[in-house]
């Protein structure tokens, strides 16, 4: 199994406002850049979607590490909220609806196909990966200003 690095960030201007997202992937020393953008959406919306386009654009099944400063998005993966909230119906434990949903559904889909790790980093300190994800990520909603 191919083992490739991810790495994925999110951004919006106003939230929700024009946002982009940017991913990096990794194999064998060979990297692709991936960036994307919505004129109204959320900066939650644009984390997901940095992580499942990336995933989307593997060509088969491989081993995956994500890297990504979205608390949201690693902590609905690796604390198991995603996987609890579409077992109740989108329903999270205090009676709220989850948000973005067909995202989650989506992004837990492509989960099953890959063995993937999660890893959190702290946005905007450094992390160079991290760094160049988010100028992809402006530059993709810039294009909306």
């Amino acid at each position: 199994m191919k083992k490739v690095e991810i790495f994925t960030d999110g951004a919006c201007s106003g939230n929700p406002g024009p946002g982009g997202w940017g991913a990096i992937l990794r194999y064998n020393g060979v990297e692709k850049e991936l960036s994307g953008g919505d004129p109204l959406t959320t900066n939650n919306r644009m984390e997901m979607l940095a992580v499942i386009e990336a995933l989307k654009a593997l060509k088969e099944p491989c081993e995956v590490t994500v890297t990504s400063d979205s608390q949201y998005v690693c902590n609905g993966i690796n604390k198991g909220w995603a996987v609890n909230w579409q077992k109740n119906n989108w329903i999270k434990s205090d009676k709220t609806k989850a948000k973005n949903p067909e995202l989650w559904e989506e992004l837990l889909s492509l989960l099953k196909i890959h063995k993937a790790a999660i890893i959190w980093v702290k946005g905007h300190n450094g992390h160079p990966e991290n760094e160049r994800c988010d100028r992809l990520a402006v530059e993709a909603y810039s294009k909306y200003l």
